[in-house]
């Protein structure tokens, strides 16, 4: 794994470089070969002291990303290990049972003994127990905003009208609001 750790409002100490390298490296040991992937770790510190660590790990059929707020910025680093952790083994368990016949997708990962299994009750989640079907309207990102608003939803599916294509905006858990763009 490649590292690109950017600081924010923070120097990116040796120190702090060589723990999040040690940390997130320990997640290879899941991959049956180091995956060739650039981890981007992004740290900031605010003026209440607090510390926020994401981390994205782009790789050929998975995305993994975690982020986490802390006092201590240490201790959020030691929280996205964990985080990674279990959208792994998640995935892992999810990749054997969706895959076990095709066998090339999950010959990705090691084989989890028990212990490291995601219990079938996690996995039930993921079934989908409503299905909606609607006209996209087409229309401008703002006019989506007061719609999902309106709506008392966290995002809202739309055309867009100069572009044509499907676009998404969602709330963002800091109160602003996102917008993604199909290509």
């Amino acid at each position: 794994m490649n590292f690109n750790i950017r600081g924010e409002n923070i120097e990116v100490t040796p120190a702090i470089r060589e723990y999040v390298e040690k940390k997130i490296a320990k997640l290879e040991r899941y991959f049956t070969e180091s995956p060739d992937a650039t981890v981007h770790v992004n740290l900031k510190t605010y003026q209440d002291k607090t510390s926020k660590v994401e981390v994205t790990i782009p790789m050929p059929n998975l995305v993994l990303r975690a982020e986490e707020v802390h006092d201590d910025m240490y201790a959020a680093i030691d929280l996205i290990t964990d985080k990674l952790e279990r959208q792994i083994r998640k995935h892992k368990t999810k990749v054997n049972r969706k895959f076990r016949e095709k066998g090339n997708v999950a010959d990705m990962f090691v084989t989890l003994d028990e212990s490291e299994r995601i219990p079938m009750d996690e996995d039930q989640e993921l079934e989908v127990v409503r299905q909606k079907s609607f006209d996209l309207k087409p229309m401008d990102s703002e006019e989506a905003i007061l719609q999902m608003n309106m709506l008392g939803h966290n995002f809202y599916v739309f055309t867009n009208a100069e572009t044509s294509l499907t676009n998404v905006v969602y709330k963002r858990k800091d109160g602003r609001y996102g917008l993604i763009e199909a290509q």
